[in-house]
């Protein structure tokens, strides 16, 4: 199983918000067990989405400031309102409320269908890229600030 819940960055202020969307194919393995017969993303999968999403909003500022990667370190608080069914697109959104040398606060949402179907106050810490393996990337957010660069978002 893939654990990368962003496709797509549609829109980015590093440091301050970000809109992102991720498609939920129907053959994704923990649709089996959750729950059989009524298969529903798992609210820890859609807060993993809200965290992914935050964090690149993060990560961006913090290529310019020296602060590492953004690591999700609490879940503050986490509320859902619908069941999130295979084939449905999560609009994600994320303000960063606070972001400081060694933690940042988040509070974030999913739509689907323009019907709000959760939100999250998540609190992050960073950690050095130098912990992480050689020539590590993050595909999703080199693409978008790539396609800033060349005039396409």
């Amino acid at each position: 199983m893939r654990f990368l819940f962003v496709d797509r960055i549609l829109e980015l202020e590093p440091g301050k918000s970000i809109k992102a969307e991720y498609h939920i194919s129907g053959d994704q393995d923990f649709f089996r067990d959750h729950f059989p017969g009524f298969p529903v993303v798992p609210g820890v999968l859609l807060t993993e989405m809200m965290a992914q999403a935050a964090g690149k909003c993060l990560d961006a500022e913090g290529k310019d400031k020296g602060k590492g990667k953004a690591m999700l370190a609490q879940i503050r608080s986490a509320s859902f309102r619908e069941w999130v069914r295979p084939g449905a697109t999560a609009l994600i959104t994320a303000e960063i409320r606070t972001s400081q040398a060694q933690y940042a606060t988040a509070v974030c949402s999913i739509k689907v269908n323009g019907a709000k179907v959760c939100t999250a106050d998540l609190l992050f810490s960073f950690l050095p890229l130098g912990e992480f393996a050689p020539g590590y990337r993050d595909e999703v957010l080199e693409s978008f600030l790539a396609s800033r660069q060349s005039g396409g978002g």
